[in-house]
């Protein structure tokens, strides 16, 4: 209890301290940013009032006396620079060190340039106080960029170092006081409860669920004691209903499972009408002479997956397993060209020897396969990689449809590749693992194969074979 104690009071001192330094920041980034949002509201009024021509020439001469009074308002020191990072106004009277004021660093010019907002905040440590400069674009009101506004602003941390202070020492002496009561607490526990729990301890080790077990006869000095002796024997009598109540537990378990499999299929195609309707928002054309056809193609997509998640709610519903099979003869080659088609990206390429391979097969599954080999292929491409290629190629070989996902990713590593089928095994921060169990599962009731070869650094392959009848 002690340990805890002293545990709980260094946890509670060091959220604290966290929990102040964070408000502390908070508190000078809104106060900078408020202080910005005033000072660029009046120099926007001052430039739809002054006189001379909005030009990056002419900025010394429209804030000549202005930017002392904006200054004087709004209690902070104003610098105004050229675009190009020189000084060409200042609030402040002159400057003691330099005759020349230096210029904005460069990398400050690019960043600022660069951003979305046309704005960065520089913050630096001296003499171990943080300073925070902030630098964004004045604009005219045709949003054309005539200098760049800079805001120095001193972090003064004074209020909440007090404040944690202060909280510091009334937390101290609070656990000390606790540390005192503890003490005696367990000096108490020691000496006078031990023996009753000692028997209490050998008995709980003596539970077992396939046993006759035997209640604890013994009257403690202790009402927490005897509480507790009463809870055992009570969990004593209840021990046999615990067993058939197992069963059921074992049964809710499987009810579980069967959601999170569910979950994970109807959340499958989601991903895919996502991307339908970014493509569809990314490309709208209103004058498109092929409006109606990508209309069609796009709506035809956005159904079948619909029709998935339809299939599988209705299979869960029944306490089946996954959709089962509505075979149709279709040309696999049109069916896997037409799924990647909801995919934005423009590494994805597509390849067959053939342009038709009649097979007899589900369509909703065969593009549930696809789209999930696709997407694991693309999320198994780092982000930094400056080259990433995902190759999807039909063929095929007799009486079989070869299909062949190649991606060009980290691979898969040694360990992992025993485990990859199983369900609910991922390699990825999210999802639950289920999808490549789930398509092997799809795969196999139509005494096909679904293998990989894969390769650290270089990719993976993963090659789906399914019979054409």
């Amino acid at each position: 209890m002690i340990v805890l104690i002293v545990i709980a009071s260094i946890l509670m001192a060091s959220i604290s301290v966290i929990q102040f330094k964070n408000e502390a920041k908070e508190y000078h980034q809104e106060r900078l940013d408020r202080k910005e949002f005033a000072i660029k509201e009046h120099i926007n009024y001052v430039l739809s009032t002054t006189t001379y021509p909005l030009t990056p020439e002419n900025l010394p001469l429209v804030f000549k006396d202005k930017i002392h009074e904006l200054a004087d308002i709004h209690n902070v020191e104003i610098n105004i620079y050229s675009l190009e990072g020189k000084l060409v106004k200042s609030s402040k009277a002159s400057f003691s060190v330099d005759k020349v004021a230096p210029p904005i660093p460069n990398y400050v010019l690019k960043l600022v340039q660069s951003s979305v907002d046309k704005r960065y905040v520089d913050i630096k440590s001296i003499n171990g106080v943080k300073n925070r400069s902030s630098f964004s674009q004045i604009k005219d009101e045709k949003f054309k960029p005539l200098g760049i506004l800079n805001i120095p602003y001193v972090e003064d941390d004074g209020f909440y170092e007090k404040e944690l202070r202060q909280f510091l020492i009334r937390l101290s002496q609070v656990y000390s006081f606790m540390l005192i009561i503890a003490f005696a607490l367990a000096y108490f526990l020691a000496s006078y409860i031990t023996k009753s729990l000692k028997t209490i301890s050998d008995k709980i080790n003596e539970t077992s669920l396939n046993q006759k077990n035997e209640k604890i006869v013994i009257e403690a000095n202790s009402r927490e004691i005897n509480s507790l002796i009463n809870a055992y024997n009570q969990m004593v009598d209840k021990l046999e209903e615990s067993a058939s109540k197992l069963a059921q537990s074992e049964r809710e378990q499987a009810w579980r499972e069967m959601a999170k499999q569910v979950a994970h299929e109807i959340k499958n195609p989601l991903t895919p009408m996502r991307l339908t309707v970014q493509s569809f928002q990314r490309k709208f054309d209103a004058n498109d002479p092929n409006l109606k056809q990508k209309l069609d193609d796009y709506t035809k997509t956005l159904i079948q997956q619909i029709d998935t998640m339809t299939s599988v709610a209705s299979a869960f519903s029944n306490f089946a397993s996954m959709p089962a099979q509505q075979n149709e003869t279709l040309n696999v080659v049109e069916v896997v060209e037409f799924s990647l088609d909801i995919f934005n990206e423009d590494f994805i390429q597509f390849k067959s020897e053939k342009q038709e391979i009649i097979a007899v097969l589900d369509r909703t599954q065969l593009i549930r396969i696809i789209t999930n080999l696709v997407k694991n292929a693309i999320q198994s491409i780092p982000e930094e990689q400056d080259l990433k290629v995902v190759l999807v190629s039909v063929n095929e070989k007799e009486t079989m449809v070869e299909i062949t996902v190649t991606d060009n990713g980290i691979g898969i590593e040694e360990i992992n590749r025993e485990k990859i089928f199983e369900p609910k095994f991922t390699t990825k921060n999210s999802g639950m693992g289920l999808g490549l169990g789930i398509i092997k599962n799809i795969i196999e009731n139509y005494k096909g194969t679904i293998t990989f070869e894969t390769e650290l650094g270089k990719g993976t392959t993963f090659t789906v074979s399914l019979p054409k009848k």
